[in-house]
């Protein structure tokens, strides 16, 4: 299954549109939001997205009870603060990473398969033991310059960063 993990889209509506034309296009089959959409008003713009996408808030996340019941009314499950999400066997953590010590206890724990975060605004795959590691980056491409989201291939079990912008 390919899986798209995106994180940081800060109301930049346009780069979600062209993220979720390109994961659509990628025939991903589940995205994983890793937080900061930030306004309820960004929701509609991940309506177009064909696979199912399971998300956690970030720390600049507003009205998170406006924000969760229209990703409900869209199909999509925003979970809170924290997600662990069964995918084909493996045990994945989605958290946003704004709280460095969770974030690190979540990687260094060895309970799960993939830790997905973002917040750092910097994209980076790699490896802690048995664990992969993904920050995609951001969508919104504020700080860093670059829009990218992630996809991860569970059979193969490899992660690359897509810079779409």
């Amino acid at each position: 299954m390919l899986v798209g993990m995106m994180a940081d889209t800060h109301d930049n509506v346009y780069l979600i549109d062209e993220a979720v034309e390109r994961l659509n296009r990628e025939k991903v089959q589940l995205v994983l939001h890793a937080g900061d959409y930030v306004s309820p008003f960004t929701v509609a713009h991940f309506k177009p997205l064909e696979a199912k996408l399971i998300g956690v808030f970030g720390n600049n996340c507003a009205e998170r009870s406006l924000l969760k019941r229209l990703f409900t009314e869209i199909g999509a499950d925003i979970r809170g603060s924290f997600a662990e999400v069964s995918v084909e066997g493996l045990k994945i953590a989605l958290y946003h990473g704004h709280e460095e010590e969770l974030l690190h206890s979540l990687i260094n724990s060895g309970g799960y398969d993939v830790v997905v975060y973002g917040h750092m605004h910097r994209a980076e795959t790699y490896r802690k033991g048995e664990t992969f590691v993904i920050n995609p980056g951001e969508v919104c491409g504020y700080l860093s310059g670059k829009s990218t989201f992630a996809l991860f291939d569970t059979n193969a079990r490899e992660a690359r960063i897509v810079q779409f912008k």
